[in-house]
């Protein structure tokens, strides 16, 4: 019975101090985030912004300036694809129509099982390289917002992995090896 007390008033009071330092804790892991955040060198929020109003401009601001060419190549491309898909499935879907009007169309040869078959084709190869489209464009905003992240990494010559021959004494005999050397600054 003393027991069950005990545990009631000491179960109370430390909920009571719990939720104040959660709630410090929490400011405090807020502020951490932003200081860390304050000390990267490009900040990656911007650079996802910048990305989503102009694609390829938060590669700029990154210092990545040689990704811009490869992004708009990718996107004229499948730009380029979105229209000859679309033109082709508009002819073989205008064939139909004439076909299902009794009018001479531009494919003779197809029944209508055939340019049905066509239409669908084209129609899901337009929607696909559409979905692409929108792929390329996720993936300026991710390749923005992670190279922004990582401009702060260290990546210069103090941070190395060295691979060298190992020449060593063991127990009165020579052994020859290789040796990994991890060097930190």
């Amino acid at each position: 019975m003393l027991l069950a007390v005990c545990w009631l008033g000491i179960a109370k009071n430390p909920v009571q101090g719990q939720t104040d330092s959660l709630g410090r804790a929490q400011k405090e892991r807020v502020k951490k985030t932003e200081e860390e955040l304050s000390l990267l060198p490009k900040d990656p929020k911007k650079a996802t912004l910048l990305s989503a109003i102009l694609p390829g401009a938060g590669q700029v601001y990154n210092g990545k300036s040689w990704k811009v060419p490869i992004l708009y190549a990718g996107i004229l491309t499948d730009l380029y694809f979105v229209n000859y898909n679309h033109r082709r499935y508009e002819n073989f879907r205008d064939a139909l129509f004439a076909l299902d009007k009794g009018k001479p169309n531009q494919f003779p040869s197809l029944n209508r099982a055939a340019l049905v078959r066509n239409v669908d084709y084209w129609r899901q190869n337009r929607d696909l390289t559409m979905l692409l489209l929108l792929g390329i464009y996720a993936l300026n905003l991710v390749d923005a917002n992670v190279d922004a992240h990582l401009s702060g990494f260290d990546i210069s010559e103090d941070l190395a992995l060295q691979v060298a021959p190992h020449l060593g004494t063991v127990s009165a005999s020579n052994s020859m090896g290789v040796s990994l050397t991890l060097r930190f600054k």
